[in-house]
């Protein structure tokens, strides 16, 4: 029988659930996503589709493939969503001038307007989040920076 080296207390220390880096996060997306969810309900909009709108509400139309990359998901993904937004009358799909084979997707007349209500997400999201401007930029910041190191792969 091997016996079992000894370990340095801060690596034992390492292991526990409350240091995990990855569980903070995981547990953090949850609970911020779920509170969004009585603020967007007021838009009658998931998480998903308040994301797909945003894109949207930067530059319309966007391609299905550019829409999907700004959200870091797949095509796959991004369809149901678009479907959904678009049998709510906020979105039309069609071909892109150009391209017959990419999907354009722009904003309707309804689409556009429902901006204006979206204008007061992010400051009651900070209010209900106890989070200041400068924060929620910090942390921002750090959420990009997590982003860029991992889509750069392991070091």
């Amino acid at each position: 029988m091997t016996a079992t080296p000894p370990v340095d207390a801060v690596q034992d220390e390492d292991l526990l659930l409350e240091h995990q880096l990855c569980f903070a996060l995981t547990v953090a997306a949850r609970s911020v996503v779920g509170a969004y969810k009585p603020v967007l309900e007021k838009l009658n909009l998931t998480h998903p589709q308040y994301l797909v709108m945003l894109c949207l509400w930067e530059t319309s139309p966007r391609t299905v493939r550019n829409i999907s990359e700004a959200l870091a998901q797949e095509p796959a993904t991004i369809s149901p969503l678009l479907r959904r937004l678009e049998a709510a009358g906020l979105i039309t799909r069609g071909r892109a001038e150009g391209n017959e084979r990419a999907l354009a997707v722009a904003l309707t007349p309804e689409g556009r307007a429902l901006r204006t209500q979206a204008l007061q997400v992010p400051g009651t999201m900070m209010e209900r989040l106890g989070l200041t401007r400068e924060q929620v930029t910090e942390l921002h910041a750090s959420m990009m920076g997590l982003i860029a190191a991992t889509s750069e792969g392991i070091r």
